[in-house]
Order: C-alpha cells, then structure tokens, then sequence
C-alpha cells in the first residue's frame, strides 16, 4: 500500500526536477487516499450490515469509528511532520523507539500477507460465478445442473490464475506495468456501489427480511461491535498515508486535517450506499462477498466481478512486494552479517523462492477459507495495530518530548492511551471471533 501510494505519488505529481521529489496538490493527495482505501473490503460491507442489525446500527458503529480512524490519520501525519520518515515503520521506529518499530514490521508484513490471503478469497469467488455464468451461457443449463470435475473446481481455477498471471507478475524485483492498473480498485468499488444502488431501485418488489436477529440485549451489542474488523480493514490507508502527506506540497496540520476528512467522508459514502443498498436488497440472506448474492447471468454483476478479479490480480503483486521486502531484506542483513557480502545470484534465489513461498501458503490458506469474512475479521484485528495502537502510541511518546502547553500535554496523552486501549479491544475481539470461528468449524 506505501508502494502503491508511492508510485501513485509519481505519477500524479506535476513535473519537478529530478533531484526534488514528487510533491501532491489537495486534490492529488484525496484521489491517492482514496485509491488506498477504496477496493475488495467494500464486498463485505452488506454482509457487515446485516451483522451489525440493520442501517441505523451499522451508521452508528462507522460514525464512532470515524472518529478513530480521521483521529489515526492526522497523529500519522504529525508524527511524520516531526521524526522527518516518509514510511508507517521509520515512523514508528524513530518516535516509539526499535522494539515497537520491530513489532511495527513483523504487523506490517503479517497484515500484507493476509490481504493477500482475501484478494485470493476474492478472486476464486469470482472465478466461481463467472465460470457459472459461461457455463449456463454455452449450455442453457441452470447452476444446479452443472456437473462436477476436477477442472470444474473453483480451487483449480484459482491455482491456474496463480500459476498464468499473479506468479510472473510478482516475481520481478520492480513492479512494473501493474503500478499504472491500480486504479481499477477504485474503479471497480464505484462502480460497484453505483450497481448495487440501480439493481436495488430495478426490483420489481423488495421482500427482503431486514428485522436483526438480535434486536436487544448483549447478543445485540455483540453483534454490532463485532462489525467493526470489517471496517477497520475497508477504511484502512494509513500505512499509505505517511507516504502521501510527505510528498503534499502543503504540509501544514491544519491542511492534512482537512484532507484526511474529505477523504474518510468519501469513502464513508461509498461504502455505506453500497452497505445500505446490499443489505436492503438481500436482507438477512446477504452473502459476505455482495457479489455472490447476485445470480452468475447478471451481465451488470459479470463486469463488476471482472473489474474486481484484474484489479486483484494486479494489485496482489505489490503487495507480495511490500511483504516481501520486508523480509528479503531481513535475510540479506542476516546472509551480510555471517559472510561479508551478498552477491546479485543469492539476492534473486531469495527473492524467488520468498514470493513461490508466498503465493503458496496464501493459495492453500484460501482455497480452504469457507468465505472472506472470517479473513476480514482476522485482517481486521491486525489493521487494529495501524489505526490505533501504533497512532496511539506515537502520540504518547510525542507528548513526552514536544514542547506543548501542560494541558495539551495532558488532553494528547489520555486520547493517544484512550486509543491504544480501544485497538486492544479491537484486537482482542477479533481474535477472538476467530478462534471461535476455527472450533465451531472442528
């Protein structure tokens, strides 16, 4: 996602001498916000609605949220202002100190590795209904009349995808060609909502059962809170957002406030049309990918999934970069440390066999995955780190070296510890969730 802002950054930024770096305008800096947050979270929103027990429910969780998240944004950004880094980890490391920029990485990369665990997730959901629609196209036969084969199987047709297009994209060390087709994740979440709104108002009736489960007592209040994984991993850019306020021509706080704003009440739009329209359709039978709640003969769904399925694939290499950096450049210091040196073969054999390793597990892991919404909660947990806590912390540990008026001190340094304590929550929910996801399985 810094990678993805980065080369976002490079592309928008009006022409500069190439010994200064790239600077963004207001408008630059939003439409890269957005595209960092805007993407395959957004199926999950519907889902995330009925979970939450209806609109007024769901609206609420968000707006608190929102707090949080605008909040994370602009202590990321003041954090940046004063430790001089332009990456989430420098950051972290030069204002929390190394052990917390060390657990900062290990986060980071675990973070990475499980998006692309749901970007995978993704892709075999839609593999899945595109296949179907082929299927009934060709043959005139309904979904239930499909015979079963071993090249029918949707976990085939992902290992396939693996193998023809996300393997060779994600092996070569620069990203290349795939950095200018990122967009089309916050083409394919617009559209999406804008799709979801017509086929609501195209229905002939609307007898969808939209009363919650659990309307009262702690079940109700379980069900909201548990909600909030989901939006946590829909609205998170704040790994991309320390990238993006350093190269702002305009880097004032009172400036990246009002950025972080427009750009968290867009995509606050977005997602709660696309939360409101889904579930109001679908009701309590809304699937936890929006998409697969649609029949496979929808040709205004087959191009949302399509939009979706090449922004994944496109996407999915940059982040297997991110990660894998990460962790190449790990083994290299340690490789440098016992023999002196690192030659260009051994850094090429690493890098290789990292992102055959990656791709791998991350393959495995989802084709066993039942739907995305147990990653989500898990991707939840961990963005809970990004949001809150390590915000949280860096406001803290500002607060003990800044020279600011006592109450300001003090006022900071409760919201920073306040903040910590709500992502702790957040983690510890999630995780549980997930636990309990994995022994109601067995």
């Amino acid at each position: 996602m810094e990678e993805l802002a980065r080369e976002s950054i490079s592309l928008l930024a009006r022409s500069a001498s190439h010994a200064d770096p790239p600077r963004l305008g207001s408008f630059g800096a939003i439409f890269i916000m957005l595209k960092s947050a805007l993407g395959a979270g957004l199926l999950n929103f519907p889902w995330a609605f009925e979970k939450a027990g209806g609109v007024n429910k769901a609206i609420s969780v968000e707006m608190v949220s929102l707090v949080f998240l605008i909040s994370g944004l602009i202590i990321l950004g003041y954090a940046s202002s004063i430790s001089r880094k332009n990456t989430y980890q420098d950051v972290v490391r030069e204002v929390c100190g190394g052990a917390i920029g060390q657990l900062c990485e290990v986060c980071f990369c675990f973070n990475l590795f499980m998006i692309s665990v749901a970007f995978l997730v993704v892709v075999q959901d839609q593999l899945d209904k595109l296949c179907v629609s082929l299927y009934e196209t060709v043959t005139g036969s309904f979904e239930g009349e499909i015979p079963y084969h071993w090249y029918t199987d949707q976990r085939f047709h992902l290992f396939i995808m693996c193998l023809i297009f996300i393997l060779p994209l994600s092996i070569p060390k620069e990203i290349g060609i795939q950095k200018y087709t990122s967009v089309l994740g916050t083409l394919a979440a617009t559209y999406l909502c804008v799709a979801v709104i017509v086929k609501y108002y195209m229905m002939d009736e609307h007898s969808a059962v939209i009363t919650p489960e659990h309307s009262e007592g702690k079940d109700s209040w379980a069900s909201m809170f548990s909600v909030v994984p989901t939006i946590c991993f829909g609205f998170q850019c704040h790994e991309a957002c320390i990238a993006i306020y350093s190269s702002m021509e305009n880097k004032k706080l009172s400036h990246w406030v009002i950025i972080s704003v427009i750009s968290m009440f867009f995509c606050l739009l977005i997602y709660t049309l696309t939360g409101i329209f889904g579930f109001l359709t679908f009701g309590r039978t809304v699937a936890a990918d929006i998409l697969m709640s649609y029949p496979g003969n929808d040709v205004v769904m087959i191009i949302a999934r399509l939009l979706f399925g090449i922004s994944i694939i496109t996407i999915y290499p940059i982040i297997l970069l991110l990660g894998r950096s990460v962790i190449l450049d790990l083994m290299l210091r340690i490789h440098r440390r016992r023999r002196g040196g690192v030659t260009h073969s051994f850094e090429n054999q690493c890098r290789v066999i990292l992102t055959v390793i990656w791709i791998t597990i991350t393959l495995l892991i989802a084709m066993f995955v039942p739907d995305m919404s147990e990653v989500i909660s898990v991707i939840g947990g961990i963005s809970a780190f990004f949001i809150f806590i390590f915000p949280g912390l860096c406001l803290v540990f500002t607060m003990q070296s800044e020279p600011v008026s006592p109450r300001v001190r003090v006022v900071c340094t409760v919201w920073g510890v306040i903040t910590v304590i709500v992502g702790a929550f957040i983690l510890g929910q999630s995780t549980t969730i997930a636990i309990m996801e994995i022994f109601h399985k067995l």
